[in-house]
């Protein structure tokens, strides 16, 4: 027998269970094309669940849903328990008088397992979830579960998983949105999830389906949804919208919709269970975060490398380890934090160590990794505690910078955790990860995984000419192991798409030649001072315009006008001039009407990489000329004095200064940031929509910088904005060919201003011959219609209003627009949110756009600039038109319609001698203790106790429902009284409360 003859003996690969994730989905042919009703929807559905081995159960009451619940604990724990002993388990654990969601999601996620006292005295641990047999746990389906709270419901369809409600199914038929069965999940959680024993807070996940499309969502997403909904200040788009809801895909990030693909997959047994039990993540803000489906495979397809290279014994070697590709806002750090907890709980692996570049995406990291839980991670700020924490057993996850953890392995030529089995997870892992640095990593370490995450990864087409011995991704981490591109992202709406203007002129004047503003190649041209001071007018005069400064959200409870920017420059020298000539610009102006401009920038080469990577800016200051150092001196008591902090350019005041302007950023405190090279890579702030841009950016830095701006954040910020002073239409379509396809630039990037206004065009034409304004609306499917059509002329004006052109191009009149609005708010006080909605078969088939509605709201101080308006023309003929206006602006506000009886009351009382800010604060005080002792009489409620209750409120911004505050107020009532009349009561309560401060909340000045 030859050599090449002999049988040779392989190690297994070791495998994970089964896929969370498909490979490659085959979508089914075979559907029906009949009219399905909801009921055969729901149907159809129940009957593939069974086949799927789930087994259907007919519970019609909660007594039921008990009893099934301690058989199914029984048969996991195989203990039967004594009567005794299940109220113990319960009473005490499993539906506490006082738990809150937050309470059974927890349990749920981490605090499944739990030590019951048997009536002998003996303990036993009681598991809720066996999460490491998952096939261990029983799946069954219930439908049409009535539940009574302040309203009765019938839920759709529930799974039980042992016994307790963990998935809910709202179905809608074909045809009907799906942000309809979204909203009357919504709807649930106020009027009866929390009834009886509050099982069905429990839910972790909700789908929602109308049979065509699918998605799915945690529970906090819908407890928050409703939490902001009832704080009608709260009018940002969060992780608590619809939009925040997740397509289901398979591992080539194509979609599974439809309702029977999306059962045979997402509901496959070891799919829902390994989702619920591996892939989500209840984090230190109890929020529940459900992994996407790109994200769930990524992380299989490390864990899986990691298995394979392991029993094949490659450790050390390129292919026991490879990278991810997941672009620029997918959530890379959720992943990396899912790999590295999941490697952890591998017996063979004694630690992981997240490696990432510069000291800032240290901090950041650190901050993401202990939201998703506290302690989690070991951070470091010295080779000294990197080293400890590489000795301590203890410290299983390791966030270090490649600086620190390069100069650990200069500084160590031998140590005991060289050979120790590790897994290195490289963030960002882009050139700087790919030299000497990289090299001598890798040298020491002897038993390692090597794994990296980009959004951006160097191919052979944009590989750097100078770094010949590793010069692609493949090349340094191995195989790619996972795909998710921008234009992935944008098609799941998990990112938003690019505007971008090429500003080729200024002008600066009516009467004046206007300027060439190009990409021109001398630093000395590039740096004229008419040109500096050309583009410092542009941004100013376009700022309120391009970052929305005319729409207000809440963020961090705290209202705010528009969103803030960036503006990246070609040098330290740029920088110090435009940050010179803005304060030279606003020199004159109130400080209220000045831009909050700060600039930061510390040594790094200006050479253009040819690579297209920017360089790093370190935080030491030192390296800078004497100069540059002196301006940023400067430029940091400017921000102090703007700020009354206490920074300079020290070195660690300096990374405080850094850290202190990153925060104010993301809080949307600064308007404008200039920067050469830092913010434009690694920096996520969902209220940052804009980038200035005067600096040839490629490949890689263009998609980074540009991705600053498109994190989503609320309905207004549908894109976003890049503003070029240079001519790089030629470098953003290469980049987008490069990092998404060759297509690419039809997806990421926004349609044309002319696309968007014809469109626009077309909807008002047929808004005004469908429904003119001198006559009314009448019929169910002439309502529906308006809402739809005006509901797209909402998005689309949402989206004009940004556009230079769009300015004296407006169709409507301000007077139509606000007597349209007005007939739309009447139709959705009327269908979307009356006691009743859900009564009216309309609200099934229709989705209101109030979101849009609020964000160009009028306040009150732009009324009472009417009412003085009013009186100036009291007793002439303009006085009635004057009168009749305040009351169309009234009608096509949200907020101020629940006010217009307080408001005309107010315009009838008042002289026209009076001072109208002051009567104003007088009357609205009067009224506002009326009403409130009205409240208080009337449910006999602790007058002392509730005024107090509701003075926190106005302060605060919001109603606790939660804690002991809102029991002191309370008329008396047994605890446990029948059918829960103690939660009917508080909530009914809240309602009124909830009522009584919408209508004076922002009345308070």
């Amino acid at each position: 027998m030859t050599p090449d003859s002999t049988i040779r003996h392989y190690e297994p690969i070791a495998r994970s269970d089964e896929s969370t994730v498909v490979a490659e989905f085959c979508q089914d042919p075979s559907q029906g094309t009949g009219y399905q009703s909801e009921a055969e929807l729901e149907k159809a559905f129940i009957k593939q669940l069974e086949s799927q081995a789930y087994e259907y159960l007919e519970i019609n009451s909660e007594a039921e849903l008990i009893a099934n619940l301690r058989r199914q604990l029984e048969n996991l724990n195989d203990l039967e328990f004594s009567d005794a002993e299940w109220e113990q388990l319960f009473t005490n654990y499993i539906a506490g008088t006082n738990d809150r969601l937050v309470d059974k999601t927890n349990r749920i996620q981490d605090d499944h397992v739990h030590a019951l006292t048997l009536d002998d005295g003996s303990f036993k641990n009681i598991y809720l979830l066996d999460k490491q047999r998952i096939h261990n746990n029983r799946l069954q389906v219930i439908n049409q579960y009535e539940a009574e709270g302040t309203h009765v419901n019938r839920y759709d369809v529930t799974i039980l998983v042992n016994g307790l409600p963990m998935v809910h199914v709202e179905l809608k038929r074909r045809g009907v949105d799906i942000r309809e069965a979204f909203n009357q999940i919504n709807r649930y959680r106020r009027e009866s999830f929390w009834s009886g024993s509050g099982l069905f807070e429990y839910v972790q996940l909700f789908v929602v389906s109308n049979g065509t499309l699918t998605k799915y969502y945690s529970n906090t997403v819908r407890d928050g949804h409703i939490r902001e909904g009832q704080n009608k200040r709260s009018k940002r788009k969060t992780s608590n919208s619809f939009s925040f809801t997740s397509w289901w895909a398979d591992s080539k990030n194509r979609h599974i919709a439809d309702l029977p693909n999306f059962t045979k997959t997402f509901f496959a047994k070891h799919t829902l269970l390994h989702i619920l039990t591996r892939y989500c993540v209840f984090d230190t803000d109890k929020k529940l975060l459900v992994m996407r489906p790109y994200q769930i495979a990524a992380t299989e397809q490390i864990l899986q490398r990691i298995g394979t290279s392991t029993n094949h014994r490659q450790l050390g070697r390129i292919v026991a380890g490879g990278f991810v590709w997941h672009t620029t806002g997918s959530g890379k750090t959720l992943t990396s934090f899912k790999v590295a907890q999941l490697a952890t709980r591998i017996p063979a692996i004694d630690k992981v160590l997240f490696v990432v570049d510069r000291k800032d995406l240290d901090y950041q990291t650190m901050k993401e990794y202990d939201r998703f839980e506290k302690g989690a991670a070991n951070s470091n700020n010295s080779t000294a505690k990197l080293k400890i924490q590489l000795e301590d057993t203890n410290s299983r996850i390791i966030i270090t910078t490649i600086q620190k953890l390069s100069r650990f392995v200069a500084q160590n030529k031998s140590h005991p955790t060289y050979a120790k089995h590790v897994v290195l997870i490289f963030d960002e892992c882009h050139r700087s990860q790919f030299g000497d640095m990289h090299r001598a990593i890798t040298r020491a370490f002897k038993q390692y995984h090597l794994f990296g995450f980009t959004g951006t990864p160097i191919f052979a087409d944009n590989a750097s000419s100078n770094n010949a011995v590793m010069p692609t991704t493949e090349q340094a981490f191995g195989d790619r192991l996972h795909t998710y591109t921008i234009v992935n992202a944008i098609e799941d709406k998990n990112v938003l798409p690019f505007r971008i203007d090429y500003i080729s002129t200024i002008k600066t004047a009516q009467d004046v030649v206007d300027k060439q503003v190009t990409a021109i190649d001398t630093e000395r041209a590039l740096l004229d001072p008419e040109r500096i001071t050309q583009v410092v007018g542009y941004i100013r005069e376009h700022f309120d315009q391009k970052t929305r400064r005319s729409r207000s959200y809440s963020h961090n409870s705290i209202t705010k006008n528009g969103f803030n920017s960036l503006f990246a420059t070609a040098s330290i020298d740029a920088a110090k001039r435009y940050y010179t000539e803005f304060a030279e610009q606003q020199k004159d102006l109130p400080i209220s009407e000045r831009l909050k401009v700060a600039v930061i920038f510390s040594f790094a080469p200006n050479k253009e990489e040819s690579d297209g990577i920017l360089g790093e800016e370190e935080f030491e200051t030192d390296s800078l000329d004497q100069s540059s150092r002196d301006f940023l001196e400067k430029a940091i008591l400017d921000y102090n004095d703007q700020f009354k902090t206490n920074y300079d350019t020290s070195s660690e005041k300096f990374q405080n200064y850094y850290k202190d302007l990153s925060d104010r950023l993301k809080n949307r405190e600064l308007d404008l940031a200039i920067v050469v090279n830092m913010f434009l890579t690694g920096f996520d702030a969902t209220t940052l929509n804009t980038l200035w841009l005067d600096k040839n950016l490629r490949a890689h830095g263009l998609l980074q910088a540009y991705s600053r701006t498109n994190r989503i954040l609320n309905s207004v910020k549908t894109y976003g904005n890049i503003v070029s002073f240079r001519d790089l239409e030629q470098q953003t379509n290469d980049s987008l060919a490069l990092f998404g396809n060759k297509d690419a630039k039809s997806i990421v990037l926004l349609k044309p201003y002319s696309q968007h206004y014809e469109e626009y065009g077309f909807c008002i034409q047929d808004l005004v011959e469908k429904f003119p304004l001198s006559e009314s609306i009448t019929g169910e499917q002439s309502k529906k219609e308006f809402i739809s059509l005006f509901g797209s002329i909402l998005r689309l004006r949402n989206i004009l209003t940004s556009f230079d052109d769009f300015k004296d191009n407006e169709i409507l009149s301000e007077r139509e627009l606000q007597d349209y609005q007005s007939i739309y708010l009447i139709l959705y006080d009327e269908i979307g949110r009356g006691e009743d909605a859900q009564k009216e078969s309309i609200n099934d088939d229709v989705v209101f756009e109030i979101e849009l509605v609020k964000q160009v709201e009028v306040n009150v101080d732009y009324i009472l600039r009417l009412v003085e308006l009013y009186l100036e023309k009291k007793g002439t003929d303009k006085d009635k038109e004057t009168r009749d206006n305040i009351e169309r602006v009234i009608d096509s506000s949200p907020s101020l319609r629940n006010k217009k009886d307080l408001i005309l009351q107010f315009v009838d009382s008042i002289s026209t001698q009076s001072r109208v800010d002051h009567e104003w604060v007088g009357y609205v005080a009067a009224k506002k203790s009326e009403e409130l002792q009205s409240i208080i009489d009337e449910e006999k409620l602790n007058g002392t106790e509730t005024t107090k209750f509701m003075e926190k409120a106005f302060r605060d911004g919001e109603i606790t429902t939660t804690g002991t505050d809102i029991v002191k107020i309370l008329p008396p009532l047994p605890r446990f009284a029948k059918n829960n009349q103690h939660a009917q009561v508080k909530n009914s309560i809240l309602d009124k409360l909830q009522a009584y401060f919408e209508r004076f909340n922002s009345l308070v000045r």
